[in-house]
């Protein structure tokens, strides 16, 4: 047993080190965007979302709203809704924060 397993481990061994050392991106065509790719403006991510609330107003409306990692806030009509309403951070502090039980938009108090 112990002498197969050494044969099986000697025969890997001398197949691996008969592999060729070179890779097949070493030789292949030169990258036609190399420099326009070196030189581009790095990538920002758009802000994430921190927190995904519900509001129920004083009139009885409801108010969906995604609280962004930037300080910035999305208002949706319902739950579905995609896009939304992106406010920036100031409008958003205006309203409220995403720790709030109770915010103000449009002037109605809206509890969470």
């Amino acid at each position: 047993m112990k002498t197969s397993l050494t044969l099986v481990a000697l025969a890997a061994t001398l197949a691996l080190s008969a592999c060729k050392q070179n890779t097949i991106v070493e030789n292949g065509p030169p990258d036609p965007m190399a420099n326009e790719l070196a030189n581009a403006a790095p990538v920002e991510l758009p802000p994430a979302i921190s927190a995904s609330k519900s509001y129920r107003c004083a009139d009885n409306s409801v108010v969906y709203i995604d609280w962004l990692s930037n300080g910035a806030a999305r208002i949706k009509k319902s739950a579905e809704d995609v896009p939304g309403t992106e406010i920036d951070a100031a409008a958003a502090k205006a309203i409220g924060d995403d720790k709030a039980a109770t915010i103000k938009y449009q002037g109605k108090s809206c509890k969470a």
